[in-house]
């Protein structure tokens, strides 16, 4: 199996190109973290290739997957791991100042218009994969976040970035279902990722409190193996998927 993972280099992403690997898989990495994306490769060996750049820009991608046909020759899943996170409430009080636009403008095009951005310059090259028994040619896995659903303070723009890739993922499923591509989203809770590294111990110790179970942050690891189980899994498709230990954020 081919893959293309965005946000590779880190994270969840990293997590994802690790165990793809382990599965005996083929990983392009895309991030813009061009040295990190090295490093892996590096450790992974010659079944990782990295293309350096930002999933927002047309050519970065398009680089990418011509790298992945030329060494690969096909593409069999896009997974979507390239994210970005900033905190703002909407208006300052104390200091009589509204919230930069900039920041929600860059938080919505790294998030939402990345990953539509690259769906639809990897499905073409997916479709041309022969059909297996099924019908399928290709998978394509989404990152959103629980977020979506429970945005806290100053979440604003990260929380409707996230809530649109769950928004598109039933008509890109629909959209993508003649050619035998299926679309899938995973909306995880708290992982502890570089994401959530710049959080105080006392907020992530809250976040623990309230994950039912198991209380801790998430695994990038656990992120990864619902990735493969996904991709393993016919059946799923259209669908989002939370990956939260039962967290709502409500007292419990």
């Amino acid at each position: 199996m081919v893959s293309l993972v965005t946000g590779g280099a880190s994270g969840l992403g990293k997590a994802t190109v690790d165990r793809l690997i382990k599965n005996g898989g083929k990983v392009v990495v895309l991030d813009i973290q061009g040295t990190r994306a090295q490093e892996l490769a590096k450790r992974l060996g010659s079944d990782v290739l990295v293309s350096t750049g930002c999933v927002t820009s047309e050519d970065d991608v398009t680089k990418a997957l011509e790298l992945t046909k030329e060494k690969f020759g096909r593409l069999d899943t896009l997974i979507n791991c390239a994210g970005y996170s900033e905190a703002h409430q909407i208006y300052n009080f104390n200091k009589n100042r509204e919230c930069d636009l900039e920041s929600f403008v860059k938080c919505v095009n790294i998030n939402t218009i990345g990953t539509f951005n690259t769906i639809r310059l990897a499905a073409g090259l997916i479709g041309k994969n022969k059909p297996n028994e099924d019908g399928q040619r290709g998978v394509i896995i989404n990152t959103a976040a629980t977020m979506a659903y429970d945005g806290d303070i100053g979440q604003a723009a990260f929380a409707a970035s996230k809530a649109a890739i769950i928004g598109m993922t039933l008509p890109i499923a629909r959209d993508l279902a003649s050619q035998g591509i299926r679309v899938v989203t995973i909306a995880p809770g708290m992982f502890d990722t570089p994401l959530t590294s710049y959080l105080p111990e006392k907020m992530l110790e809250f976040i623990k409190r309230m994950t039912p179970f198991p209380s801790r942050l998430g695994k990038p690891e656990e992120f990864a193996h619902l990735v493969t189980s996904i991709v393993e899994n016919p059946m799923l498709n259209g669908e989002v998927i939370r990956l939260d230990g039962a967290n709502r954020w409500f007292p419990l």
